[in-house]
């Protein structure tokens, strides 16, 4: 068994099993270059109060990356992902996790080697998205009463 601890929110893992929690660890000692460099730029966000986890088992998955304040999943995929077998399972993965409402966004290996800069606006584009004001630190009040309802 896995021993979560007290402080950590649960709900964030939907009932993934501890077998997965295993996997992960292994998982995450095992990162492709495209994985290293993504988390590095990953971490930077934490500064704004998101939080990305690696290898972040949810459900039956283990994700690449994982934020839980923003239901937020990106997945790095190689060369296999290419084809047509492992395409159609992304996608069916992909609607299993927006069950749960949660985004999914997907980079491929050359795309966060190649072009980091370009990766980055994305996720953070899809970010701002997200982020509810109450999520970016601003009390909803604020924008009710400026006359602004942001959602």
């Amino acid at each position: 068994m896995v021993y979560l601890g007290k402080s950590v929110d649960r709900d964030m893992y939907y009932g993934a099993k501890p077998e997965l929690f295993r996997l992960a660890k292994r998982m995450r000692n095992n990162s492709t270059k495209a994985e290293e460099n993504l988390w590095k730029q990953l971490k930077k966000f934490r500064k704004e109060g998101f939080i990305f986890r690696r290898q972040h088992p949810i459900d039956i998955f283990i994700t690449d990356f994982y934020c839980h304040k923003l239901k937020l999943v990106i997945e790095v995929d190689g060369e296999i992902h290419n084809k047509t077998q492992i395409q159609e399972y992304d996608d069916g993965r992909s609607g299993e996790l927006e069950k749960y409402e949660i985004k999914v966004i997907r980079f491929r290996n050359e795309e966060i080697i190649n072009n980091q800069e370009l990766v980055i606006k994305e996720i953070q584009s899809v970010i701002k998205e997200l982020a509810s004001p109450s999520l970016l630190g601003y009390p909803l009040y604020t924008f009710i009463f400026w006359g602004w309802l942001i959602c």
